[in-house]
């Protein structure tokens, strides 16, 4: 009975705010609500000034001959992108001829949908396990850990595909639709299918918790989109109202232990009312290390060649036997993309008893990171800029790197890791987001391009394409708890998620978008 009333909340809550996002979409309220609210975003983007020409739209490419649409990408402002590496409007108009357009776009829809896989690998073995470990190594209680870091962690593709379309006003409409698309998602089907695989009594007041602040943070998002511009103050309000949202879990969860204590020789435990914000039931360890019970009986020691060759290898051939076909098609599409990650982000592991030090790995991080954040960072722009002519900043920061590399792997030993080994985890915990920035940037490049092609807004794309994409992970991360006991952890993970994903990606996406303009507010 409780997971169909669940299922039928679900329901609801997706006609009405389906109905409301279908109503903005149309225009009929608000001056800034229009038929386009991408377009209405790039023709009062607050780098504009007032006498640029506003009715050339990139869209406008399409109603063109065919000669003339290549020249009119490279001359129109609006068809230029500020960030990424590869131009897919020049791509599509310049170099693919006409009549196999359809191949173009196919090619685009393919590396999308690979884009989104290195999104998702990156958060999960990279990122999180990074945040886990700093929130491991500054103390922090597993119930604010669960709402700041690891909840950052679990929707870094959201926020940070939120952040790349707010740098540019042409795009912010996708941010909007894709934060609105995917709490529609979460909070009807993926909430619907948890009561649906594990019926479940919910806790009555977390749960009203959680639906009052993404009440408020729609509310706040509506009221600005009716008004047509983020002020600062809007910007800060947003974030100031995450930080109250953290603090509220904190207390709600120091009022629940401390009833717990006063109440637990005279109730029963495990009622309904009495369950934790954080679901303190131990997580099962059968799928922490699939490995583990194949350790060696008989201890040997691995030269520095074989650690660094092991610790590089992305396959664990005992699994590989055992799995699927189609987890093991998965897994050589995964291939390159785990190989790359673990040559350029350091992971700490505090559970493990060496902290997973591997020390020729963690030495060539020393050189591989710090390339990686030089070459990411605006694009690659900042890394082929030369230092007073003569080096790249890439080739000093190679050069750097690989003198603290060397005397950090004479000052070590393979078994032992060093005392500040946990500086590792901020170095991953940095260098895996802006490998996820610089996907997700691509991504709604691409995005961006598919609403030239198909004339579609911003806004349609956001709430369709980018939106699934990026709740793929957070689905099957989600059902895999309900699976496996714990559907009030997935079913509250849910509404969690989007509360950080639409406050921190609005608030801190308009924010920086406001420190890099004159005016202070976005349009």
């Amino acid at each position: 009975m409780a997971g169909r009333q669940l299922y039928l909340y679900s329901l609801l809550s997706f006609f009405c705010v389906g109905l409301l996002m279908v109503e903005m979409v149309s225009g009929t309220r608000g001056p800034f609500i229009g038929a386009h609210i991408g377009s209405q975003f790039s023709a009062s983007g607050v780098n504009q000034t007032p006498m640029e020409d506003v009715s050339i739209q990139c869209r406008d490419v399409c109603g063109l001959n065919v000669s003339d649409r290549c020249p009119f990408i490279r001359t129109t402002p609006d068809c230029h992108s500020e960030g990424g590496y590869l131009n897919y409007l020049e791509g599509v108009f310049c170099y693919f001829p006409p009549d196999l357009l359809p191949l173009a776009v196919t090619l685009y829809a393919f590396w999308l949908l690979y884009l989104f896989l290195i999104l998702g690998v990156t958060a999960a073995k990279f990122f999180c396990p990074n945040l886990s470990a700093i929130s491991t190594v500054l103390k922090l209680s597993h119930n604010v850990a669960g709402v700041t870091f690891l909840a950052f962690g679990n929707g870094a593709p959201d926020i940070f595909s939120a952040l790349v379309a707010f740098s540019d006003p042409r795009t912010a409409g996708l941010a909007f639709g894709a934060l609105f698309g995917a709490g529609v998602l979460v909070t009807t089907v993926v909430a619907g299918g948890i009561a649906i695989l594990r019926p479940f009594t919910a806790a009555s007041r977390p749960f009203l918790r959680d639906i009052i602040f993404y009440m408020v943070a729609v509310f706040l998002t509506f009221t600005a989109l009716y008004l047509g511009r983020v002020t600062l103050a809007w910007a800060l309000g947003y974030l100031g109202l995450y930080v109250f949202y953290v603090i509220t879990v904190v207390l709600c969860t120091w009022i629940y232990r401390w009833q717990r204590r006063r109440s637990l020789v005279y109730s029963m435990p495990g009622t309904p009312e009495m369950l934790s914000d954080s679901e303190e039931e131990p997580v099962s360890s059968n799928s922490y290390d699939y490995s583990e019970e194949y350790r060696p009986l008989l201890f040997y020691q691995e030269t520095t060649a074989q650690i660094l060759a092991h610790a590089l290898n992305p396959l664990d051939y005992r699994k590989w036997r055992s799995k699927s076909v189609s987890w093991r098609a998965l897994k050589v599409f995964k291939m390159p993309v785990e190989f790359l990650l673990l040559l350029t982000v350091p992971v700490v592991d505090p559970d493990k008893e060496d902290g997973n030090w591997k020390r020729p790995l963690n030495c060539l991080h020393l050189v591989t990171s710090p390339l990686v954040l030089v070459l990411t960072l605006q694009s690659g722009a900042y890394g082929v800029y030369e230092i007073g002519g003569l080096l790249p900043v890439w080739a000093v920061v190679v050069i750097a790197g690989t003198a603290m590399a060397a005397v950090t792997f004479f000052a070590t030993s393979n078994s032992e890791p060093p005392r500040l080994h946990w500086l590792f985890a901020f170095l991953g915990f940095l260098t895996s987001a802006l490998w996820i920035n610089a996907a997700a940037t691509e991504v709604v490049n691409i995005l961006r391009t598919l609403g030239v092609v198909f004339r579609l807004s911003n806004t349609v794309l956001g709430l369709t394409l980018l939106a699934w994409g990026n709740s793929i992970g957070d689905a099957f991360s989600d059902f895999t708890l309900a699976r496996q006991g714990y559907p009030r952890m997935a079913f509250s993970a849910c509404f969690g998620g989007i509360i950080l994903n639409l406050l921190v990606g609005v608030g801190l996406g308009c924010l920086l978008q406001i420190s890099r303009s004159p005016m202070a507010e976005v349009k």
